[in-house]
């Protein structure tokens, strides 16, 4: 098992299309993860990809992989988010394991809110009665 396991599911109402092309969008990536390097191991196109992981985050060099797949689910997506990676050299404590389990979360759920805030911008909300 990786030292960090993290898996996330946000809900964005929108065109899956759409969001598959910002999900895949370099820029995007590099503005999410600016210091690992990400190589993709598997395009699934509209239904996401995966990564190999390496580089440095939290000060520390990482290895492992990543993906986000996307799920089609009635008016949106569900954009799944898995991230497994190991450091590099000497393991980390329990303690330091948790602190960065929740830094890494806190961010990644800043960016993908973000991104739902951005698709969802453009939604137009009708009252049902």
């Amino acid at each position: 098992m990786a030292s960090l396991d993290i898996a996330d599911d946000t809900f964005v109402v929108g065109d899956a299309r759409i969001v598959a092309r910002m999900v895949n969008e370099p820029a995007r990536q590099r503005l999410w993860w600016p210091d690992l390097a990400l190589q993709v191991i598997r395009d699934r196109g509209r239904q996401g990809v995966q990564w190999q992981v390496g580089g440095t985050w939290a000060g520390r060099a990482w290895n492992g992989t990543m993906e986000i797949w996307l799920e089609a689910v009635l008016d949106g997506v569900v954009l799944h988010h898995y991230a497994r990676l190991d450091p590099v050299g000497p393991a980390l404590h329990a303690k330091e394991l948790t602190s960065l389990n929740v830094t890494y979360v806190t961010n990644w759920k800043r960016h993908v809110f973000a991104l739902k805030d951005e698709v969802e911008s453009t939604r137009d909300v009708r009252r049902q009665s």
